[in-house]
């Protein structure tokens, strides 16, 4: 969640309201934020943070070895069902609940080790084992583990290491005969089998693995732009007096260009359905899987086999260099306040990061960094300065001491006009202070209040210009320092700029069941970050920009022809082909504060009446489209049929259910059932919704995917092609979602071996999504590899007779 969690909020809405009139009318009247903050945190009473912290106890974020116990035998259950993938995850749910160094860690890793075994991942199979040895695995245990060690290097073409390791199995055995004699057999039984293996291996050459291509450098600017790092040479940085900032292109871009590719400058895993623990629950430890238990904390890459902190059990990493580098850059910090920032919400979260990634600029002092007085201005800063006048001078951007000699053309630029991807652009990135509610501004006022009082109490040094990793240690006196309240006006524009300028990281999550042949994804929010050039695009509900992730990495690709002198857009998330104008122009106005003027709105507001639209009802009679407000009229030459609005909402609500009830049946593998459900609403939907209504296209999608569970490629090729065209008419023919569902009916004709439908469709997808995501793409690599196939099934044509 982005804000506060509920309960937090009810509270501090319901302390604004039984404030006296005169401290709301200061704070809401408060002209900048350092006076937003100074007049706010006092407000803050010790019964809140006493609130605040039973809220916070909810979240079970600490080493418990009970809990790793309850983990390991749910991953055993998994593991006797043959569930490996669910067994994988629940032993990692132990090993961060493991402390270091413990029996629990060691036999969670060893389980885990025989889980990645079975699915086939030998290299993360053995880095568990040395894991679990490092951890002090049980030496009478140690046979079968090293044993699974052999058969991963066998498999893996390494039959030396395999010797190697055999040889010291069979020393153990010769030294230590700890095990009994059917145990000692059945060892015994299992080394010959991996001698064999070895014998056949030893006289072919090592194989080694391919080197990874799919690598964050493979994703390249051709030419990188000097004014922006991240940006390519075809843009540039511009400041419309209307607009503010923007990107305008300096020469004509063709569909598929790399505009921009930047690394975010912070980022906050989401951690999705994490409710906190309730009293009375049959168990407190949740079995649940969420984004936080697959993905690296750090680097946002999808991990089977996550390394936890040492210190907690919510930060997880794919890593060792991962996990320390988190430690030393942020999570040093916030490792004692995981629950308190899961109370507070991801946005409170990435402030906090993005104030302590900022003492790692290049920029001399912490303060001077704050206040964007760069070392290479040559601007000196009193040591007496009381930092907070500096802060309060900086947020708005002009005072007593402007000095135009340093004045920058474009706000988050350098003294040479130069838009680094760094502390300074972010902290010029707009907060919209003016904008926000002032209950809102409370909310998040107190919260920040809230965070440094628990930095002060735990004595963490968080913000020191003393940068060497270390571990934190106590302050003697823990006073809230005047460079903490700083920080603490720092965090809190950071919060408020959240709103319009935080970037939802997202990823394609595969739906469905796993014995499904037919891919079915979702794309799903990962993480939420900063990116500052990403942050200078603009928004249009018809943009022509395509955005993707690459762990913590967004690039962006022109997805249509860009002429010179034309803006870049991006969409914020309203976008014409799902939302109409009136919805668009509220969202917008909501959640960014503007009134969007983009063509699509122009083009709608121009022309309010120009029909039923895409999502139309249509007449049970005659099946014209219906027409209307609160009452629907036929539009037939002939036919006078009307109904309530209400009514064909109502049943189009119900058919909804009804779908969804038939896409349970097909997750549960009830295939037929499933089938005579969509069939069902497939007839249903056309005695009253438009052939075009998305419903229509949701339940030809989901009769494509049964059907190809059944393995009758026909009809599911059929029932897609019908779900394509609606995609194509919502979305269009160069759509990223025409791009998955074309990768879906190539799969379709792949399995069912129509092999010219194949070819041809697979043209198609690739030329689409290679628009969007470049040739690094999953779906691209699959549709390369069915090509590679197809193209060896076909005939070799014979040559011409002499």
């Amino acid at each position: 969640m982005d804000l506060p969690v509920d309960e937090w909020k009810s509270y501090i809405l319901q302390k604004w309201s039984l404030l006296p009139k005169s401290i709301q009318v200061t704070i809401s009247t408060a002209k900048t934020l350092n006076d937003l903050f100074l007049h706010s945190s006092p407000l803050l009473q010790p019964e809140d943070e006493m609130f605040l912290k039973r809220l916070s106890g909810g979240y079970l974020v600490g080493k418990d070895p009970d809990a790793s116990l309850f983990y390991r035998e749910k991953g055993n259950k998994k593991f006797q069902e043959k569930d490996y993938m669910g067994a994988t995850v629940l032993y990692s749910k132990g090993v961060s609940h493991s402390g270091p160094n413990s029996t629990d860690i060691s036999l969670c890793y060893a389980n885990r080790s025989a889980a990645l075994f079975h699915l086939g991942q030998y290299e993360t199979c053995l880095k568990d084992i040395v894991r679990a040895q490092t951890h002090g695995y049980p030496e009478r245990l140690q046979p079968k583990l090293l044993l699974r060690k052999a058969e991963c290097l066998v498999t893996l073409g390494r039959p030396q290491e395999a010797s190697q390791t055999i040889s010291d199995l069979e020393s153990n055995f010769a030294a230590k005969p700890t095990l009994s004699a059917s145990q000692f057999q059945i060892l015994q039984r299992t080394l010959c089998r991996v001698k064999v293996k070895v014998h056949e291996k030893e006289n072919l050459p090592e194989v080694f693995p391919e080197a990874l291509t799919k690598t964050f450098e493979a994703v390249a600017l051709r030419e990188e732009n000097e004014q922006i790092p991240s940006a390519s040479s075809s843009v540039s940085l511009h400041r419309d007096p209307l607009k503010g900032r923007c990107l305008v292109a300096t020469k004509d871009i063709l569909p598929g260009e790399l505009l921009v590719k930047e690394d975010a400058f912070v980022s906050v895993l989401n951690p999705g359905e994490m409710p906190p623990r309730r009293h009375g629950l049959e168990s407190k430890w949740d079995i649940q899987v969420t984004n936080g238990d697959l993905h690296c904390h750090r680097c946002l890459r999808r991990t089977l086999a996550p390394v936890p902190c040492d210190g907690c059990s919510y930060a997880k990493y794919c890593s060792q260099e991962c996990m320390q580098q988190a430690w030393d850059r942020y999570h040093g910090v916030e490792c004692s306040l995981g629950a308190l920032l899961l109370t507070l919400g991801v946005f409170c979260h990435v402030a906090l990061r993005s104030a302590l990634l900022a003492r790692f600029e290049d920029v001399g002092k912490v303060i001077k960094t704050l206040c964007g007085e760069m070392s290479n201005q040559g601007i000196c800063l009193p040591e007496s300065e009381d930092p907070a006048q500096i802060l309060k001078y900086d947020l708005r951007g002009e005072g007593e001491k402007k000095d135009k000699a340093v004045e920058t053309p474009i706000p988050g630029c350098d003294i040479n006009g130069k838009y680094e991807r760094n502390y300074n652009a972010v902290f010029h990135l707009l907060p919209h202070t003016e904008n926000h509610s002032p209950e809102h501004k409370f909310l998040c006022a107190l919260s920040v209040s809230a965070l440094c009082r628990q930095l002060e109490a735990a004595g963490l040094q968080a913000f020191t210009t003393d940068l060497k990793p270390t571990k934190l240690k106590a302050a003697e006196t823990p006073v809230l320092c005047a460079e903490l309240n700083v920080w603490g006006v720092a965090m809190l524009r950071h919060m408020l700029q959240l709103q319009c300028n935080a970037q939802a990281i997202t990823t394609i999550q595969h739906t469905g069941s796993k014995e499904n042949l037919i891919t079915d994804t979702q794309q799903v929010r990962l993480a939420t970050a900063l990116f500052p050039v990403v942050s200078l695009l603009n928004h249009s509900c018809s943009p022509n920009t395509s955005v993707s992730f690459i762990g913590t990495i967004a690039t962006i690709r022109a997805s249509q022809l860009i002429r010179r002198g034309q803006e870049i857009f991006h969409c914020y998330g309203p976008h014409e082909s799902r939302m109409g104008v009136a919805e668009r122009r509220q969202k917008l106005r909501s959640q960014y504060f503007f009134d969007c003027d983009c063509p699509p709105c122009e083009r709608e507001r121009q022309r309010p009446s120009a029909g039923p639209g895409r999502e139309a009802f249509r007449c049970h009679r005659c099946r014209a489209l219906l027409q209307g407000d609160d009452v629907l009229s036929c539009g037939g030459p002939a036919c006078m049929e009307s109904v309530s609005r209400d009514l064909l909402v109502s049943r189009l609500q119900d058919l909804q259910r009804q779908v969804g009830a038939a896409q349970k049946r097909l997750r549960d593998g009830r295939l037929e059932l499933a089938i005579q459900l969509l069939l069902g609403c497939q007839s249903d939907a056309e005695s009253f919704l438009s052939a075009d209504h998305s419903v229509v296209g949701e339940i030809e999608d989901t009769l494509a995917q049964a059907y190809a569970a059944l393995g009758d490629w026909e009809k599911s090729a059929t029932h897609l092609q019908e779900s394509l065209r609606v995609v194509e008419v919502h979305h269009g023919p160069s759509s990223v979602e025409m791009g998955h569902e074309l990768f879906k009916l190539a799969q379709v004709f792949f399995n069912g071996c129509a092999i010219p439908e194949a070819l041809n469709t697979i043209q198609k997808a690739e030329k689409v999504l290679l628009v969007h995501y470049g040739p690094w793409n999953d779906e691209i690599q699959e549709l390369q590899k069915m090509k590679s196939c197809l193209l060896d099934l076909l005939p070799i044509p014979e040559g011409p007779q002499e």
